[in-house]
C-alpha cells in the first residue's frame, strides 16, 4: 500500500506533489530529512497557512510508516516564520559577540565560562531551552569544514548553528570541544582540584585532547550544573530549562557574575582568606587584626571549660530517659494484664 492512498483525499494532492518533486531532485520522500522538507517549501511559495498544510500531510504520511517526521526541524521552523526567523538571526548575532567575550581561562571563571559559551551557541539555533536541557552529548555533531554544530536527537530535533555565530569571531566547533575537554578530563579525572590547577594556568590548550575521552559516553548530559565553587555533580543530572534562560537572559543584559570564589566570614571581623580574580590569580581581600589569633585561642578555651560537663548532662539525660521508657513499659502491661481480666 502506498503512502498515498493511506493519506484521506484531501491530502492526496500535496502528497503527490512533494513525492514528484523529490523525485525530480533525486530525494527521498519516504523518509524524508528536515532539509529536503525546507527545501521543498522554499521552492514552492505559498502562504503560511498553506505551508503548514504542507508540513502536516508530509508528517502524517511519516507517521502512518511509523517514520520521524522531518517537521520537528528548526530549519522547517524557519521557513514556516519569516518574522522568526529573523528574531532568532539578530539573537545569534548578539549572543556571538557575547561569547567571543567569555573567559576561557582561569579558575573558576572559565569552567562558567566554558559552559555558558556552549549553552549560548546553542540557543542562537533557535531551540527551546527545554529542547536544550534534554541534550545529550552524542545529539551535537560538527563539521570542521563549514564550523557548524548539527543538533540531531532521537526524538527527531534537528537544527544547526546560525552562520552569525560564526560572522562575530566565534568558532562553534570550538566552543563545543572547548566544553567537551571539561567533561572528558572529570570523566576520567573527577578532582575539581586538579580541573582548577588545568584552568588556572591561564592556557586555553591546558585541556587539549580530553574530548576525546567523552565520546565513548555519548548518552550522558550534554550540559550539567556548576555550584559557586566550581563543582560539578558526580552524577550529572540535566540542568533544567529554568537555569538555562537565567543563564542566557543574564548575559543578554551583561548582568552575568564575574564567578570569583566568595570570601569566608568568621566571628565578628572577615576573613577572606583568599580570592581569585579574573584572571585566576590569588589576591588578598582583607587584612587580619594583630589580634585575631588571641581572641581565637580565648573562645576555643571558655568553650573547653563551658561545654567540659556536657557528657556528665548527657548521662543524666540517658538515664532519665531510659527511666520513663521503663515505666511505660509497665504501664502498657498493666493495661493489657486489665484487658485480659
Amino acid at each position: 500500500m502506498t503512502a498515498t492512498s493511506m493519506l484521506p483525499q484531501r491530502d492526496r494532492h500535496t502528497w503527490t506533489l512533494f513525492e514528484d518533486w523529490c523525485t525530480a531532485h533525486d530525494l527521498s520522500a519516504l523518509p524524508a530529512t528536515p532539509q529536503t522538507l525546507a527545501l521543498f517549501l522554499g521552492a514552492h511559495p505559498a502562504a503560511n497557512t498553506t505551508h503548514r498544510r504542507r508540513v502536516a500531510v508530509v508528517g502524517a504520511a511519516h507517521d502512518r510508516y511509523g517514520l520521524t517526521s522531518p517537521a520537528r526541524s528548526e530549519a522547517v521552523r524557519a521557513a514556516l516564520d519569516i518574522a522568526r526567523t529573523e528574531r532568532v538571526h539578530e539573537l545569534a548575532s548578539k549572543l556571538g559577540n557575547i561569547v567571543a567575550q567569555l573567559p576561557t581561562s582561569g579558575w573558576p571563571a572559565a569552567l562558567f565560562g566554558r559552559r555558558d559559551a556552549l549553552i549560548l551557541v546553542l540557543a542562537s539555533t533557535g531551540l527551546p531551552y527545554t529542547h536544550i536541557t534534554d541534550l545529550r552529548v552524542g545529539d551535537v555533531s560538527y563539521d570542521l569544514t563549514g564550523d557548524v554544530l548539527y543538533v540531531d536527537t532521537a526524538t527527531g530535533i534537528c537544527a544547526r548553528t546560525p552562520r552569525a555565530v560564526a560572522a562575530a569571531g566565534v568558532s562553534p566547533v570550538l566552543v563545543l570541544r572547548r566544553w567537551c575537554e571539561v567533561l572528558g578530563f572529570l570523566n576520567r579525572y573527577p578532582s575539581t582540584t586538579m580541573l582548577a590547577e588545568r584552568l588556572r594556568a591561564g592556557s586555553e590548550t591546558a585541556l587539549s585532547g580530553y574530548d576525546q575521552g567523552i565520546l565513548p559516553h555519548g548518552d550522558r548530559p550534554l550540559l550539567t550544573s556548576i555550584d559557586r565553587w566550581g563543582h560539578t555533580p558526580l552524577i550529572a543530572p540535566t540542568i533544567s530549562a529554568h537555569a538555562v534562560a537565567d543563564i542566557v537572559t543574564a548575559h543578554l543584559r551583561d548582568a552575568a557574575p564575574d564567578h570569583l570564589l566568595p570570601a569566608r566570614a568568621t566571628g565578628s571581623s572577615i576573613e577572606s582568606g583568599i580570592a581569585l580574580d579574573a584572571s585566576g590569580s590569588y589576591s588578598p581581600a582583607v587584612r587580619l587584626d594583630t589580634q585575631y589569633y588571641k581572641r581565637g585561642i580565648a573562645a576555643r578555651a571558655a568553650a573547653h571549660t563551658h561545654l567540659g560537663s556536657i557528657t556528665s548532662v548527657l548521662d543524666d539525660v540517658e538515664d532519665r530517659a531510659t527511666s520513663l521508657l521503663a515505666a511505660l513499659s509497665e504501664l502498657l502491661d498493666d493495661l493489657a494484664d486489665a484487658d485480659e481480666c
